[in-house]
Protein backbone atom coordinates (compact mmCIF):
# COMPACT_ATOMS: atom_id res chain seq x y z
CA UNK A 1 0.00 0.00 0.00
CA UNK A 2 1.29 3.45 -0.92
CA UNK A 3 1.49 6.08 1.79
CA UNK A 4 0.95 9.79 1.26
CA UNK A 5 2.38 13.02 2.65
CA UNK A 6 0.12 16.04 3.11
CA UNK A 7 1.72 19.30 2.01
CA UNK A 8 0.01 22.54 3.13
CA UNK A 9 0.30 25.44 0.70
CA UNK A 10 -0.57 28.96 1.84
CA UNK A 11 -0.77 31.91 -0.50
CA UNK A 12 0.23 35.52 -0.20
CA UNK A 13 -2.46 37.86 1.11
CA UNK A 14 -2.24 40.63 -1.46
CA UNK A 15 -0.51 41.41 -4.75
CA UNK A 16 1.95 44.23 -5.22
CA UNK A 17 1.77 44.30 -9.00
CA UNK A 18 -0.06 42.63 -11.85
CA UNK A 19 2.75 40.07 -12.01
CA UNK A 20 1.65 39.04 -8.51
CA UNK A 21 -1.88 38.63 -9.87
CA UNK A 22 -0.44 36.02 -12.23
CA UNK A 23 1.80 34.26 -9.73
CA UNK A 24 -0.07 34.01 -6.45
CA UNK A 25 -3.02 31.88 -5.48
CA UNK A 26 -6.23 33.13 -3.85
CA UNK A 27 -5.97 33.75 -0.08
CA UNK A 28 -6.93 30.20 0.91
CA UNK A 29 -5.21 27.17 2.37
CA UNK A 30 -5.15 24.09 0.15
CA UNK A 31 -4.12 20.49 0.61
CA UNK A 32 -2.00 18.72 -1.98
CA UNK A 33 -1.53 14.96 -1.86
CA UNK A 34 1.74 13.42 -3.00
CA UNK A 35 2.82 9.82 -2.70
CA UNK A 36 6.16 8.77 -1.26
CA UNK A 37 7.73 8.88 -4.70
CA UNK A 38 6.82 12.57 -5.05
CA UNK A 39 4.40 12.23 -7.94
CA UNK A 40 1.39 14.51 -8.03
CA UNK A 41 -1.98 12.87 -7.33
CA UNK A 42 -3.94 13.63 -10.50
CA UNK A 43 -7.32 15.27 -10.31
CA UNK A 44 -10.21 14.04 -12.47
CA UNK A 45 -10.00 17.01 -14.81
CA UNK A 46 -6.40 16.09 -15.61
CA UNK A 47 -7.15 12.55 -16.73
CA UNK A 48 -10.22 13.05 -18.88
CA UNK A 49 -9.72 11.46 -22.26
CA UNK A 50 -10.45 14.66 -24.17
CA UNK A 51 -7.70 16.59 -22.37
CA UNK A 52 -3.95 16.23 -22.16
CA UNK A 53 -1.77 18.02 -19.63
CA UNK A 54 0.72 20.65 -20.73
CA UNK A 55 3.41 20.33 -18.07
CA UNK A 56 5.35 23.34 -19.30
CA UNK A 57 2.46 25.70 -18.64
CA UNK A 58 0.35 23.73 -16.20
CA UNK A 59 -2.75 24.03 -18.35
CA UNK A 60 -5.22 21.47 -19.65
CA UNK A 61 -5.38 21.80 -23.41
CA UNK A 62 -7.64 20.34 -26.06
CA UNK A 63 -6.49 18.00 -28.80
CA UNK A 64 -6.45 21.00 -31.12
CA UNK A 65 -3.91 22.63 -28.79
CA UNK A 66 -6.22 25.35 -27.48
CA UNK A 67 -6.39 26.05 -23.76
CA UNK A 68 -9.56 24.83 -22.11
CA UNK A 69 -11.24 27.13 -19.60
CA UNK A 70 -10.84 25.72 -16.12
CA UNK A 71 -10.96 26.96 -12.56
CA UNK A 72 -14.57 28.07 -12.51
CA UNK A 73 -14.68 29.10 -16.16
CA UNK A 74 -16.56 26.17 -17.61
CA UNK A 75 -15.36 23.78 -20.30
CA UNK A 76 -15.79 25.98 -23.35
CA UNK A 77 -12.67 26.45 -25.46
CA UNK A 78 -10.65 29.49 -26.48
CA UNK A 79 -11.12 29.58 -30.26
CA UNK A 80 -12.18 33.16 -31.06
CA UNK A 81 -9.54 35.22 -32.85
CA UNK A 82 -9.12 38.95 -32.19
CA UNK A 83 -10.82 39.94 -35.45
CA UNK A 84 -13.82 37.75 -34.62
CA UNK A 85 -14.18 39.31 -31.17
CA UNK A 86 -13.91 42.78 -32.71
CA UNK A 87 -16.64 42.02 -35.24
CA UNK A 88 -18.87 40.54 -32.53
CA UNK A 89 -18.38 43.76 -30.58
CA UNK A 90 -19.02 45.95 -33.60
CA UNK A 91 -22.00 44.17 -35.13
CA UNK A 92 -23.12 41.35 -32.83
CA UNK A 93 -26.34 42.92 -31.59
CA UNK A 94 -27.28 44.90 -34.68
CA UNK A 95 -30.65 43.60 -35.80
CA UNK A 96 -33.95 44.99 -36.93
CA UNK A 97 -33.83 47.71 -34.26
CA UNK A 98 -31.36 49.83 -36.20
CA UNK A 99 -32.90 49.42 -39.65
CA UNK A 100 -36.63 49.33 -38.79
CA UNK A 101 -37.23 50.11 -35.11
CA UNK A 102 -35.72 53.59 -35.43
CA UNK A 103 -38.68 54.60 -37.59
CA UNK A 104 -41.16 54.25 -34.73
CA UNK A 105 -38.86 56.17 -32.37
CA UNK A 106 -38.41 58.90 -34.99
CA UNK A 107 -42.17 59.32 -35.40
CA UNK A 108 -42.54 59.74 -31.63
CA UNK A 109 -39.61 62.07 -30.97
CA UNK A 110 -38.85 63.99 -34.16
CA UNK A 111 -35.35 64.71 -35.57
CA UNK A 112 -33.91 66.38 -32.46
CA UNK A 113 -35.60 63.98 -30.04
CA UNK A 114 -34.32 60.90 -31.87
CA UNK A 115 -30.78 62.27 -32.09
CA UNK A 116 -30.74 63.25 -28.42
CA UNK A 117 -32.20 59.88 -27.34
CA UNK A 118 -29.48 57.98 -29.20
CA UNK A 119 -26.78 60.25 -27.76
CA UNK A 120 -28.05 59.82 -24.18
CA UNK A 121 -28.44 56.04 -24.44
CA UNK A 122 -25.07 55.89 -26.20
CA UNK A 123 -23.35 57.70 -23.33
CA UNK A 124 -24.95 55.34 -20.81
CA UNK A 125 -23.85 52.32 -22.84
CA UNK A 126 -20.28 53.63 -23.21
CA UNK A 127 -20.05 53.97 -19.42
CA UNK A 128 -21.37 50.43 -18.96
CA UNK A 129 -18.90 49.06 -21.50
CA UNK A 130 -15.92 50.77 -19.87
CA UNK A 131 -16.83 49.15 -16.57
CA UNK A 132 -17.45 45.60 -17.73
CA UNK A 133 -14.49 45.53 -20.13
CA UNK A 134 -12.12 46.18 -17.23
CA UNK A 135 -13.70 43.33 -15.28
CA UNK A 136 -13.67 40.94 -18.25
CA UNK A 137 -10.01 41.60 -18.98
CA UNK A 138 -9.06 40.60 -15.45
CA UNK A 139 -11.70 37.89 -14.91
CA UNK A 140 -12.67 36.32 -18.27
CA UNK A 141 -15.10 33.79 -16.83
CA UNK A 142 -17.68 31.76 -18.74
CA UNK A 143 -21.01 33.57 -18.86
CA UNK A 144 -19.31 36.39 -16.99
CA UNK A 145 -22.24 38.58 -15.94
CA UNK A 146 -24.08 36.47 -13.31
CA UNK A 147 -20.73 35.25 -12.01
CA UNK A 148 -19.66 38.84 -11.34
CA UNK A 149 -22.95 39.64 -9.62
CA UNK A 150 -22.49 36.62 -7.36
CA UNK A 151 -18.92 37.57 -6.55
CA UNK A 152 -19.22 41.33 -6.10
CA UNK A 153 -22.79 41.83 -4.85
CA UNK A 154 -24.69 38.78 -3.60
CA UNK A 155 -25.34 35.25 -4.79
CA UNK A 156 -29.05 36.10 -4.87
CA UNK A 157 -28.36 38.92 -7.34
CA UNK A 158 -26.22 36.61 -9.46
CA UNK A 159 -29.03 34.07 -9.61
CA UNK A 160 -31.61 36.73 -10.49
CA UNK A 161 -29.39 38.39 -13.11
CA UNK A 162 -28.81 35.03 -14.76
CA UNK A 163 -32.56 34.41 -14.92
CA UNK A 164 -33.54 37.86 -16.20
CA UNK A 165 -30.61 38.27 -18.61
CA UNK A 166 -30.96 34.74 -19.91
CA UNK A 167 -34.69 35.31 -20.31
CA UNK A 168 -34.00 38.62 -22.07
CA UNK A 169 -31.85 37.02 -24.75
CA UNK A 170 -33.88 33.85 -25.02
CA UNK A 171 -37.00 35.92 -25.72
CA UNK A 172 -34.97 38.06 -28.12
CA UNK A 173 -34.40 34.93 -30.25
CA UNK A 174 -38.16 34.77 -30.75
CA UNK A 175 -38.27 38.52 -31.39
CA UNK A 176 -35.79 38.32 -34.27
CA UNK A 177 -37.33 35.12 -35.68
CA UNK A 178 -40.70 36.86 -35.70
CA UNK A 179 -39.10 39.89 -37.34
CA UNK A 180 -37.68 37.70 -40.11
CA UNK A 181 -41.21 36.60 -41.02
CA UNK A 182 -42.28 40.24 -41.19
CA UNK A 183 -39.29 41.15 -43.35
CA UNK A 184 -39.93 38.38 -45.88
CA UNK A 185 -43.55 39.53 -46.25
CA UNK A 186 -42.16 42.53 -48.16
CA UNK A 187 -41.50 40.27 -51.16
CA UNK A 188 -43.94 37.40 -50.95
CA UNK A 189 -46.93 35.88 -49.22
CA UNK A 190 -44.78 32.93 -48.14
CA UNK A 191 -46.15 31.40 -44.96
CA UNK A 192 -44.62 33.00 -41.83
CA UNK A 193 -44.47 29.50 -40.35
CA UNK A 194 -41.93 28.45 -42.98
CA UNK A 195 -39.80 31.57 -42.53
CA UNK A 196 -39.74 31.29 -38.74
CA UNK A 197 -38.92 27.57 -38.90
CA UNK A 198 -36.03 28.08 -41.34
CA UNK A 199 -34.64 30.88 -39.17
CA UNK A 200 -34.83 28.83 -35.97
CA UNK A 201 -33.18 25.80 -37.60
CA UNK A 202 -30.31 27.97 -38.87
CA UNK A 203 -29.82 29.52 -35.43
CA UNK A 204 -29.69 26.10 -33.75
CA UNK A 205 -27.33 24.60 -36.33
CA UNK A 206 -24.83 27.47 -36.10
CA UNK A 207 -24.81 27.49 -32.30
CA UNK A 208 -24.26 23.73 -32.13
CA UNK A 209 -21.11 24.17 -34.22
CA UNK A 210 -17.83 25.12 -32.56
CA UNK A 211 -17.40 28.71 -31.47
CA UNK A 212 -14.86 29.45 -34.20
CA UNK A 213 -17.50 28.71 -36.85
CA UNK A 214 -19.93 30.92 -34.94
CA UNK A 215 -17.30 33.66 -35.01
CA UNK A 216 -16.85 33.25 -38.77
CA UNK A 217 -20.61 33.53 -39.31
CA UNK A 218 -20.66 36.72 -37.24
CA UNK A 219 -17.81 38.16 -39.30
CA UNK A 220 -19.64 37.45 -42.58
CA UNK A 221 -23.04 38.69 -41.42
CA UNK A 222 -21.43 41.64 -39.66
CA UNK A 223 -19.61 42.61 -42.83
CA UNK A 224 -22.92 42.55 -44.71
CA UNK A 225 -24.50 44.82 -42.09
CA UNK A 226 -21.58 47.26 -42.16
CA UNK A 227 -21.59 47.42 -45.97
CA UNK A 228 -25.36 47.90 -45.97
CA UNK A 229 -25.13 50.76 -43.51
CA UNK A 230 -22.26 52.35 -45.42
CA UNK A 231 -24.41 52.18 -48.53
CA UNK A 232 -27.33 53.78 -46.68
CA UNK A 233 -25.09 56.60 -45.45
CA UNK A 234 -23.92 57.31 -49.00
CA UNK A 235 -27.45 57.14 -50.40
CA UNK A 236 -28.73 59.41 -47.62
CA UNK A 237 -26.09 62.02 -48.40
CA UNK A 238 -26.96 61.80 -52.10
CA UNK A 239 -30.68 62.21 -51.35
CA UNK A 240 -30.28 65.12 -48.95
CA UNK A 241 -28.08 67.01 -51.42
CA UNK A 242 -30.54 66.52 -54.29
CA UNK A 243 -28.67 63.78 -56.12
CA UNK A 244 -31.68 61.44 -56.32
CA UNK A 245 -33.86 60.97 -59.41
CA UNK A 246 -36.33 63.57 -58.09
CA UNK A 247 -33.49 66.11 -57.61
CA UNK A 248 -35.04 67.48 -54.41
CA UNK A 249 -32.63 68.95 -51.87
CA UNK A 250 -33.90 68.11 -48.39
CA UNK A 251 -31.01 69.27 -46.19
CA UNK A 252 -32.42 70.07 -42.74
CA UNK A 253 -35.90 70.73 -44.12
CA UNK A 254 -37.63 68.42 -41.66
CA UNK A 255 -35.95 70.14 -38.72
CA UNK A 256 -38.00 73.23 -39.66
CA UNK A 257 -41.15 71.67 -41.12
CA UNK A 258 -42.75 69.97 -39.22
CA UNK A 259 -40.01 70.85 -36.69
CA UNK A 260 -37.18 69.40 -34.63
CA UNK A 261 -39.60 68.06 -32.00
CA UNK A 262 -42.97 66.32 -32.16
CA UNK A 263 -46.00 66.91 -29.95
CA UNK A 264 -46.47 63.61 -28.18
CA UNK A 265 -50.04 62.32 -27.94
CA UNK A 266 -51.42 65.74 -28.86
CA UNK A 267 -49.61 67.48 -25.97
CA UNK A 268 -48.12 70.71 -27.28
CA UNK A 269 -45.20 72.80 -26.09
CA UNK A 270 -42.11 71.76 -24.16
CA UNK A 271 -44.04 69.10 -22.21
CA UNK A 272 -45.13 67.33 -25.40
CA UNK A 273 -41.62 67.61 -26.83
CA UNK A 274 -40.07 66.15 -23.68
CA UNK A 275 -42.56 63.27 -23.57
CA UNK A 276 -41.82 62.51 -27.22
CA UNK A 277 -38.13 62.38 -26.37
CA UNK A 278 -38.79 60.00 -23.44
CA UNK A 279 -41.05 57.77 -25.53
CA UNK A 280 -38.23 57.03 -27.95
CA UNK A 281 -35.99 55.58 -25.23
CA UNK A 282 -37.28 52.00 -25.50
CA UNK A 283 -36.79 51.86 -29.27
CA UNK A 284 -33.39 53.52 -28.98
CA UNK A 285 -32.36 51.16 -26.19
CA UNK A 286 -33.49 48.10 -28.17
CA UNK A 287 -31.10 49.17 -30.93
CA UNK A 288 -28.24 49.24 -28.40
CA UNK A 289 -29.06 46.09 -26.43
CA UNK A 290 -26.51 43.43 -27.33
CA UNK A 291 -23.44 45.65 -27.60
CA UNK A 292 -22.31 44.52 -24.15
CA UNK A 293 -22.36 40.85 -25.15
CA UNK A 294 -18.86 41.07 -26.64
CA UNK A 295 -17.57 40.83 -23.07
CA UNK A 296 -19.08 37.35 -22.77
CA UNK A 297 -16.64 36.32 -25.51
CA UNK A 298 -13.78 36.80 -23.02
CA UNK A 299 -14.03 33.19 -21.86
CA UNK A 300 -13.72 31.90 -25.44
CA UNK A 301 -11.27 34.45 -26.84
CA UNK A 302 -7.73 33.26 -27.51
CA UNK A 303 -6.31 36.55 -26.25
CA UNK A 304 -8.88 38.38 -24.08
CA UNK A 305 -6.25 40.75 -22.63
CA UNK A 306 -5.93 42.31 -26.09
CA UNK A 307 -9.24 41.66 -27.83
CA UNK A 308 -11.68 42.70 -25.08
CA UNK A 309 -10.21 46.18 -24.39
CA UNK A 310 -9.97 46.81 -28.14
CA UNK A 311 -13.57 45.75 -28.64
CA UNK A 312 -14.64 48.03 -25.78
CA UNK A 313 -12.88 50.97 -27.41
CA UNK A 314 -14.55 50.15 -30.74
CA UNK A 315 -17.91 50.71 -29.04
CA UNK A 316 -17.26 54.44 -29.33
CA UNK A 317 -17.05 54.09 -33.12
CA UNK A 318 -20.11 51.88 -33.23
CA UNK A 319 -22.19 54.33 -31.19
CA UNK A 320 -20.98 57.30 -33.20
CA UNK A 321 -21.16 55.73 -36.64
CA UNK A 322 -24.15 53.41 -36.56
CA UNK A 323 -26.48 55.18 -34.16
CA UNK A 324 -25.70 58.88 -33.79
CA UNK A 325 -24.85 59.38 -37.47
CA UNK A 326 -27.80 57.18 -38.42
CA UNK A 327 -30.20 59.22 -36.26
CA UNK A 328 -28.88 62.47 -37.76
CA UNK A 329 -29.32 61.24 -41.34
CA UNK A 330 -32.83 59.90 -40.70
CA UNK A 331 -33.82 63.37 -39.54
CA UNK A 332 -32.61 64.76 -42.86
CA UNK A 333 -34.14 62.35 -45.37
CA UNK A 334 -37.70 61.63 -44.19
CA UNK A 335 -40.45 63.51 -42.37
CA UNK A 336 -41.44 62.27 -38.88
CA UNK A 337 -45.07 62.68 -39.98
CA UNK A 338 -44.75 60.08 -42.75
CA UNK A 339 -47.54 57.54 -42.03
CA UNK A 340 -45.42 54.58 -43.17
CA UNK A 341 -43.15 55.00 -40.13
CA UNK A 342 -45.98 53.87 -37.85
CA UNK A 343 -47.72 51.56 -40.31
CA UNK A 344 -46.75 48.53 -38.23
CA UNK A 345 -45.61 46.48 -41.23
CA UNK A 346 -42.23 45.89 -39.59
CA UNK A 347 -40.51 45.24 -42.92
CA UNK A 348 -38.67 47.56 -45.29
CA UNK A 349 -41.88 49.50 -45.93
CA UNK A 350 -41.65 51.00 -42.43
CA UNK A 351 -37.88 51.53 -42.49
CA UNK A 352 -37.07 55.27 -42.60
CA UNK A 353 -34.23 54.52 -45.00
CA UNK A 354 -36.45 52.71 -47.51
CA UNK A 355 -39.18 55.34 -47.24
CA UNK A 356 -36.66 58.03 -48.16
CA UNK A 357 -35.24 55.94 -51.02
CA UNK A 358 -38.71 55.41 -52.48
CA UNK A 359 -39.62 59.09 -52.16
CA UNK A 360 -36.40 59.98 -53.98
CA UNK A 361 -37.48 57.80 -56.90
CA UNK A 362 -34.89 55.02 -56.48
CA UNK A 363 -36.65 51.73 -57.24
CA UNK A 364 -33.99 49.01 -57.05
CA UNK A 365 -32.56 49.59 -53.58
CA UNK A 366 -35.52 48.79 -51.27
CA UNK A 367 -35.25 45.06 -51.94
CA UNK A 368 -31.50 45.17 -51.28
CA UNK A 369 -32.07 46.94 -47.97
CA UNK A 370 -34.79 44.45 -47.04
CA UNK A 371 -32.39 41.59 -47.73
CA UNK A 372 -29.86 43.20 -45.38
CA UNK A 373 -32.58 43.58 -42.75
CA UNK A 374 -33.34 39.85 -43.09
CA UNK A 375 -29.65 38.99 -42.62
CA UNK A 376 -29.59 41.29 -39.58
CA UNK A 377 -32.60 39.57 -38.04
CA UNK A 378 -31.13 36.08 -38.45
CA UNK A 379 -27.69 37.24 -37.32
CA UNK A 380 -29.06 38.94 -34.21
CA UNK A 381 -31.11 35.86 -33.32
CA UNK A 382 -27.99 33.76 -33.75
CA UNK A 383 -26.05 36.09 -31.45
CA UNK A 384 -28.80 36.09 -28.83
CA UNK A 385 -28.87 32.28 -28.70
CA UNK A 386 -25.11 32.23 -28.16
CA UNK A 387 -25.36 34.76 -25.33
CA UNK A 388 -28.26 33.01 -23.60
CA UNK A 389 -26.48 29.65 -23.73
CA UNK A 390 -23.34 31.11 -22.13
CA UNK A 391 -25.43 32.59 -19.34
CA UNK A 392 -26.79 29.10 -18.67
CA UNK A 393 -23.20 27.80 -18.60
CA UNK A 394 -22.37 30.50 -16.05
CA UNK A 395 -25.22 29.32 -13.85
CA UNK A 396 -23.79 25.80 -13.83
CA UNK A 397 -20.32 27.18 -13.07
CA UNK A 398 -21.71 28.98 -10.01
CA UNK A 399 -23.83 25.90 -9.16
CA UNK A 400 -27.10 27.73 -9.66
CA UNK A 401 -28.26 25.04 -12.09
CA UNK A 402 -27.66 21.27 -12.28
CA UNK A 403 -24.31 20.47 -13.88
CA UNK A 404 -26.01 18.71 -16.79
CA UNK A 405 -26.64 22.14 -18.33
CA UNK A 406 -22.90 22.71 -18.55
CA UNK A 407 -22.10 19.60 -20.61
CA UNK A 408 -20.01 20.25 -23.70
CA UNK A 409 -19.08 18.41 -26.87
CA UNK A 410 -15.55 17.40 -27.79
CA UNK A 411 -15.15 20.82 -29.42
CA UNK A 412 -16.29 22.71 -26.35
CA UNK A 413 -19.86 23.48 -27.43
CA UNK A 414 -22.28 23.61 -24.45
CA UNK A 415 -24.95 21.75 -26.37
CA UNK A 416 -27.42 21.32 -23.50
CA UNK A 417 -27.29 25.06 -22.76
CA UNK A 418 -27.67 25.92 -26.45
CA UNK A 419 -30.75 23.72 -26.86
CA UNK A 420 -32.26 25.06 -23.63
CA UNK A 421 -31.85 28.68 -24.76
CA UNK A 422 -33.10 27.88 -28.27
CA UNK A 423 -36.33 26.38 -26.91
CA UNK A 424 -37.58 29.92 -26.30
CA UNK A 425 -37.33 30.63 -30.03
CA UNK A 426 -40.64 28.93 -30.91
CA UNK A 427 -42.42 31.74 -29.03
CA UNK A 428 -42.07 33.45 -32.40
CA UNK A 429 -45.01 31.34 -33.56
CA UNK A 430 -47.19 33.61 -31.40
CA UNK A 431 -47.02 35.97 -34.36
CA UNK A 432 -49.27 33.57 -36.26
CA UNK A 433 -52.20 34.51 -34.04
CA UNK A 434 -54.46 37.53 -34.22
CA UNK A 435 -52.50 40.75 -34.61
CA UNK A 436 -49.84 39.23 -36.82
CA UNK A 437 -46.06 39.25 -36.83
CA UNK A 438 -45.58 43.00 -36.45
CA UNK A 439 -47.62 43.20 -33.23
CA UNK A 440 -45.84 40.17 -31.80
CA UNK A 441 -42.49 41.72 -32.70
CA UNK A 442 -43.39 44.96 -30.90
CA UNK A 443 -44.50 43.06 -27.78
CA UNK A 444 -41.39 40.87 -27.75
CA UNK A 445 -39.25 43.98 -28.28
CA UNK A 446 -40.51 45.49 -25.03
CA UNK A 447 -40.19 42.18 -23.18
CA UNK A 448 -36.53 41.83 -24.13
CA UNK A 449 -35.40 45.46 -23.79
CA UNK A 450 -36.20 46.18 -20.12
CA UNK A 451 -34.33 43.12 -18.74
CA UNK A 452 -31.36 44.16 -20.87
CA UNK A 453 -31.40 47.61 -19.28
CA UNK A 454 -31.69 46.08 -15.81
CA UNK A 455 -28.60 44.04 -16.65
CA UNK A 456 -26.75 47.24 -17.62
CA UNK A 457 -27.57 48.75 -14.22
CA UNK A 458 -26.57 45.58 -12.35
CA UNK A 459 -23.27 45.24 -14.22
CA UNK A 460 -22.42 48.86 -13.50
CA UNK A 461 -23.07 48.20 -9.81
CA UNK A 462 -20.81 45.13 -10.04
CA UNK A 463 -17.99 47.44 -11.08
CA UNK A 464 -18.82 49.89 -8.26
CA UNK A 465 -18.43 47.02 -5.78
CA UNK A 466 -15.24 45.84 -7.53
CA UNK A 467 -13.81 49.36 -7.25
CA UNK A 468 -14.72 49.46 -3.55
CA UNK A 469 -13.04 46.06 -3.03
CA UNK A 470 -9.82 47.27 -4.64
CA UNK A 471 -9.72 50.25 -2.27
CA UNK A 472 -10.64 48.19 0.79
CA UNK A 473 -7.92 45.62 0.05
CA UNK A 474 -5.27 48.20 -0.84
CA UNK A 475 -4.87 47.19 -4.49
CA UNK A 476 -4.05 49.87 -7.05
CA UNK A 477 -5.86 49.84 -10.40
CA UNK A 478 -2.44 50.40 -11.96
CA UNK A 479 -1.77 46.71 -11.26
CA UNK A 480 -4.65 45.60 -13.50
CA UNK A 481 -4.06 44.34 -17.07
CA UNK A 482 -6.30 47.11 -18.46
CA UNK A 483 -7.76 50.20 -16.80
CA UNK A 484 -10.92 51.90 -18.09
CA UNK A 485 -11.55 55.64 -18.10
CA UNK A 486 -13.32 58.01 -15.68
CA UNK A 487 -13.93 55.47 -12.94
CA UNK A 488 -15.89 55.11 -10.74
CA UNK A 489 -17.92 57.99 -12.16
CA UNK A 490 -18.56 56.17 -15.45
CA UNK A 491 -19.97 53.20 -13.56
CA UNK A 492 -22.31 55.47 -11.60
CA UNK A 493 -23.52 57.09 -14.82
CA UNK A 494 -24.18 53.63 -16.26
CA UNK A 495 -26.04 52.54 -13.13
CA UNK A 496 -28.20 55.64 -12.67
CA UNK A 497 -28.82 56.15 -16.40
CA UNK A 498 -29.94 52.56 -16.99
CA UNK A 499 -32.22 52.65 -13.95
CA UNK A 500 -33.92 55.85 -15.11
CA UNK A 501 -34.55 54.45 -18.60
CA UNK A 502 -36.11 51.31 -17.06
CA UNK A 503 -38.46 53.39 -14.92
CA UNK A 504 -39.65 55.63 -17.78
CA UNK A 505 -39.89 52.83 -20.34
CA UNK A 506 -43.64 52.40 -20.04
CA UNK A 507 -44.74 55.89 -19.02
CA UNK A 508 -47.18 56.33 -21.97
CA UNK A 509 -49.64 53.90 -20.37
CA UNK A 510 -50.06 56.31 -17.44
CA UNK A 511 -51.20 59.19 -19.66
CA UNK A 512 -54.91 59.91 -19.75
CA UNK A 513 -56.74 57.52 -22.07
CA UNK A 514 -53.60 55.48 -22.85
CA UNK A 515 -53.91 52.63 -20.36
CA UNK A 516 -53.16 49.18 -21.78
CA UNK A 517 -52.62 46.20 -19.52
CA UNK A 518 -50.60 44.32 -22.14
CA UNK A 519 -48.29 47.28 -22.78
CA UNK A 520 -47.88 47.86 -19.04
CA UNK A 521 -46.89 44.22 -18.50
CA UNK A 522 -44.53 44.24 -21.48
CA UNK A 523 -42.83 47.40 -20.17
CA UNK A 524 -42.51 46.51 -16.49
CA UNK A 525 -42.74 42.71 -16.07
CA UNK A 526 -38.94 42.63 -16.22
CA UNK A 527 -38.70 44.44 -12.86
CA UNK A 528 -40.48 41.78 -10.73
CA UNK A 529 -38.77 39.05 -12.76
CA UNK A 530 -35.51 40.52 -11.45
CA UNK A 531 -36.54 41.45 -7.88
CA UNK A 532 -38.67 38.45 -6.84
CA UNK A 533 -35.93 35.81 -7.38
CA UNK A 534 -33.55 37.92 -5.27
CA UNK A 535 -36.02 37.96 -2.38
CA UNK A 536 -36.83 34.25 -2.68
CA UNK A 537 -33.16 33.23 -2.94
CA UNK A 538 -32.19 35.29 0.12
CA UNK A 539 -35.08 33.92 2.17
CA UNK A 540 -34.23 30.33 1.27
CA UNK A 541 -30.42 30.46 1.33
CA UNK A 542 -29.80 33.34 3.77
CA UNK A 543 -27.07 34.84 1.60
CA UNK A 544 -25.32 38.05 2.62
CA UNK A 545 -24.23 41.14 0.74
CA UNK A 546 -20.55 40.82 -0.23
CA UNK A 547 -18.24 42.93 1.94
CA UNK A 548 -15.64 44.93 0.04
CA UNK A 549 -12.85 43.75 2.34
CA UNK A 550 -13.55 40.06 1.65
CA UNK A 551 -14.56 40.07 -2.04
CA UNK A 552 -12.52 37.54 -4.03
CA UNK A 553 -10.28 39.41 -6.48
CA UNK A 554 -8.07 36.45 -7.35
CA UNK A 555 -9.77 33.28 -8.60
CA UNK A 556 -10.81 33.14 -12.23
CA UNK A 557 -8.03 35.36 -13.54
CA UNK A 558 -5.86 34.19 -16.41
CA UNK A 559 -2.68 32.43 -15.44
CA UNK A 560 0.68 33.30 -16.94
CA UNK A 561 0.66 30.45 -19.45
CA UNK A 562 -2.78 31.45 -20.72
CA UNK A 563 -1.73 34.97 -21.75
CA UNK A 564 -0.74 35.23 -25.39
CA UNK A 565 2.07 37.59 -26.26
CA UNK A 566 0.95 40.35 -28.61
CA UNK A 567 2.99 40.40 -31.80
CA UNK A 568 3.35 43.89 -33.23
CA UNK A 569 2.47 44.20 -36.93
CA UNK A 570 5.44 44.62 -39.26
CA UNK A 571 3.92 45.96 -42.48
CA UNK A 572 1.64 48.95 -43.14
CA UNK A 573 -1.31 46.77 -44.17
CA UNK A 574 -0.93 44.65 -41.03
CA UNK A 575 -0.98 47.84 -38.96
CA UNK A 576 -4.19 48.94 -40.71
CA UNK A 577 -5.85 45.59 -40.04
CA UNK A 578 -4.64 45.66 -36.43
CA UNK A 579 -6.22 49.11 -35.98
CA UNK A 580 -9.52 47.98 -37.54
CA UNK A 581 -9.74 44.67 -35.67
Amino acid sequence: MKSFHIRIIKSIDRPLSYQNFLEIEPPTTTLQLTNMEGSHQKMPSEIEEKHVYNKSKGLPISKEGLAVNVGGRGATQRRLQDYQVSMIGLCGGIGTGLFVGTGMAYAKAGPAGLLLAFIVVGIVLWCVMQSIAELATLLPSAGTFPHWATRFIDQAVGFSLALSYGYCYSIAIASEASASAVVVSYWTDLSPTVVITVGLVLILAINLSNVKFYGDVEVISGSIKVLCFLGLVIVSIVITTGGGPNHQVTGFRYWHDPGAWTNYNGITGPTGHFLGFLSSFVNASFSFIGVETVVIAAAEAINPHKSIPKAAQRVVYRIGFFYVLGALLIGMIVSPENPNLTSGTGNANSSPWVIAIKEAGIHALPSVVNACILVSAWSAGNSYCWVASRIIVAMTTDRLLPQVFGRVTRKGVPYVAVITAWLFGPFAYLSLGTGGSSEAFTWLLNLSTVPGLIAWATLSFCYIRFYAALKAQGISRDTLPWKSHFQPYAAWVGFVGSTIIVLVAGFPVFLKGNWSTSRFLASYIGIPIFIVPIIVWKLVNRTKFARASTIDLYSGRLQEGEITENEKPDTWWQRILDWIF
